[in-house]
């Protein structure tokens, strides 16, 4: 079959697979779309960027067109999210021409808009395996009128260590009248379920050996562990690579990377598990707009990523497994396309590098780019070394348990300083003495040695001291008249004026209210709250 038509396929679905620019099935296509249509199980082996989500969505399609709206009957389980949305992306543009709808499922988003799919009753929901179980916790996501179910990239579930939930998701789910499944490779434990899921299948390309696509031009740059980011920018300023999706080992390489990258002037951002659903999603929008010339990955990317007319995959780390890197360069050379697939070795290395060549079945080619210094000396570090970053962080968390250790301390010892106090206090109280902060000074010089408390009188001999003398007429007169103008005593007497002694000084005490009678206290209580006091403001 030459041509979509030849699958007798709806026109509406055609002219759908026409705005996408497809011309030719490929041939996972050929194969699999007549079983499929026909209604029978699938097992299908296809390599990554073969077409196989054409191969599974246009039958599913083709089934629901005459189907009543309303009811969920398609459930596709994806291992990413980025695998999923790009499945719901390419569903929508071949549906574009008729009424089916469909949603995707994953995690890092809020459930809602997921939740109101689920009770709309969409054709087709696109999930992961974890968000979906989230869902069926409740009774809206009841999924009673399934009737394809279809598990896309089976093995790369079985790596991340989904096939659990698969299974716990297929307890949920009623017994569906055909399954598809589609994977990259079969290990023994995807044959497993497989078997278990599947009934007279379909087998296609089983005994296939796992290879990258015939379009893909494959090389190894041997390169020093610190000079492989000079290396990356060295081939970038090239002008050789248009768009380069490069691929790390670990998040927080990816994190080094991007960053070194953005200080070297060039579009990049980074895309991994630690980041959040709207940061991986914007990167990606830009990357596939052209706004970015590198997108740094890991291999949790690896799947899901489809960027048209892909020019470049470069490995930054040799992957450990040789199936990831068939996955890695797959991003590239998509759909009969050519591209360049480029992985940076060092010594380190060469082990996992051999048995990707075991896997491909050949050897592949070394290259040198001249003009770069492979004998440099960096002037920083790359990344620095899992055990120091494992020693700094035990350090800094060792400086915060003390610091934190200090501060108890510190607060203990003042609530015990408190608790004594309170503690004086309520002893004084039960002894009937007021509290020490409240008892008078002493007036006297007993117990202090001698010459203490002489040069500074107390207040009550400064006032004391103020006093004129009792009965001197003449010293209570104003400051201010003269000696001529005070009053004589004589006048005083002359005039019949009786003379009041001048009161001696009071010493102001501060008392403690809660040592007054209970009785005095009671009655300064009612007066303060007595209504006719406050009844006078009404007035």
């Amino acid at each position: 079959m030459n041509d979509f038509s030849d699958f007798g396929l709806h026109p509406d679905l055609l002219r759908g697979i026409e705005s996408l620019g497809f011309e030719q099935p490929t041939p996972i296509q050929q194969d699999a779309i007549p079983p499929a249509l026909l209604g029978n199980d699938v097992l299908a082996c296809a390599m990554t960027g073969s077409g196989k989500t054409a191969a599974f969505l246009l039958p599913i399609l083709q089934r629901l067109l005459d189907k009543p709206r309303g009811t969920t009957r398609a459930l596709v389980l994806a291992p990413t999210r980025e695998l999923a949305a790009q499945i719901v992306e390419h569903m929508k543009a071949f549906a574009s021409f008729t009424d089916i709808k469909g949603a995707a499922v994953f995690g890092g988003v809020a459930m809602g808009p997921q939740e109101k799919a689920f009770r709309k009753g969409v054709d087709v929901l696109v999930a992961t395996p974890g968000r979906l179980l989230d869902h069926f916790q409740n009774d809206y996501a009841k999924l009673e009128g399934l009737e394809v179910l279809v598990l896309d990239e089976a093995d790369r579930m079985l790596d991340m260590g989904f096939l659990p939930d698969v299974r716990r998701v297929l307890q949920h789910l009623p017994r569906p009248e055909q399954t598809l499944f589609f994977s990259a490779t079969l290990p023994q434990p995807i044959v497993e379920l497989a078997g278990e899921m599947l009934r007279e299948p379909a087998r296609l390309n089983v005994e296939r050996k796992s290879a990258p696509a015939s379009g893909i031009t494959q090389a190894v740059y041997p390169v020093p562990e610190e000079l492989k980011p000079y290396l990356l920018v060295e081939l970038l300023r090239r002008g050789d690579i248009k768009n380069v999706l490069v691929f790390t080992r670990t998040k927080h390489r990816a994190n080094r990377l991007a960053e070194f990258l953005d200080q070297q002037r060039v579009s990049c951002d980074r895309i991994h598990g630690n980041r959040s659903q709207a940061q991986r999603t914007d990167a990606l929008s830009r990357f596939k707009n052209g706004d970015l010339q590198v997108l740094v990955a890991t291999d949790i990317a690896a799947r899901g990523i489809d960027v048209e007319a892909l020019s470049h995959v470069i490995n930054f780390d040799v992957p450990n497994i040789p199936e990831d890197y068939i996955h890695r360069v797959g991003r590239t050379a998509r759909a009969e396309m050519v591209g360049d697939a480029f992985t940076f070795v060092s010594e380190g290395e060469h082990e996992e590098l051999q048995a990707i060549e075991r896997a491909v079945g050949s050897r592949l080619p070394r290259r040198v780019v001249e003009g770069f210094d492979y004998e440099a000396q960096p002037a920083e570090r790359f990344e620095i070394p899992l055990q120091e970053r494992i020693a700094a962080i035990r350090a800094r968390r060792a400086e915060e348990r003390a610091r934190a250790k200090a501060k108890a301390e510190k607060k203990a010892q003042r609530e015990a300083e408190e608790k004594a106090r309170l503690d004086e206090k309520a002893r004084r109280r039960a002894e009937g003495r007021p509290p020490a902060e409240h008892q008078p000074r002493q007036q006297g010089h007993q117990g202090r040695p001698q010459g203490q408390g002489q040069g500074k009188p107390q207040p009550a001999q400064r006032q004391a001291a103020n006093q004129p003398e009792r009965g001197n007429r003449a010293a209570e007169a104003p400051s201010h008249m003269g000696r001529q103008q005070q009053p004589r005593r004589k006048d005083f007497q002359r005039r019949g004026e009786r003379r009041h002694p001048v009161p001696e000084p009071v010493v102001q005490r501060e008392v403690d209210p809660t040592t007054k009678p209970t009785e005095e206290r009671l009655s300064q209580i009612r007066s303060a709250f007595s209504p006719a006091r406050f009844n006078r403001f009404r007035r």
